[in-house]
């Protein structure tokens, strides 16, 4: 069955507050293999001009893709999540992800698309700490698969 149209526009109340720790940010830096000094070292990112290390363009993926779960689990929309896979995703940034940053997530629906009886949807995250100062917005793309024929 196909999501409702209705939804696309809607916008979920901020998550609260994350705060970005320096650990946090060179355990991600290692996971994904990226070396760049300034993901690890406080010299490294000041030299830059950084206040502190930055996070690796990706690290704000995990408390992004944690706000989509207030659209994943919205009863009255109806998605099914046994069915949801990742389909894309894009980041456009005001200024990097650093140490010590609080920040909060706000999710919007974009837009809710059916193909080939697979519902996809399309979810907006706009990031900003603490300050109100914009960090990131994001773009997630979930597509549930359509059931399979008996």
């Amino acid at each position: 069955m196909a999501l409702d149209q209705s939804f696309v526009g809607r916008t979920y109340p901020p998550t609260p507050a994350y705060e970005v720790g320096r650990e946090k940010i060179r355990e991600f830096a290692e996971a994904v293999g990226d070396t760049n000094p300034a993901y690890v070292d406080q010299e490294a990112a000041k030299a830059l001009g950084y206040p502190d290390v930055i996070a690796p363009p990706t690290f704000v993926f995990a408390i992004t893709f944690k706000a989509g779960g207030q659209v994943v689990e919205d009863p009255q929309l109806g998605l099914d999540y046994s069915r949801v896979v990742h389909g894309d995703q894009k980041f456009a940034y005001s200024r990097p992800v650093r140490a010590g940053d609080r920040l909060a997530v706000t999710v919007t629906i974009d837009a809710i698309k059916s193909l080939a009886g697979n519902d996809i949807v399309d979810i907006r995250g706009e990031v900003h700490d603490e300050s109100g100062e914009h960090v990131v917005t994001t773009w997630m793309k979930l597509v549930a698969r359509a059931a399979e024929e008996a």
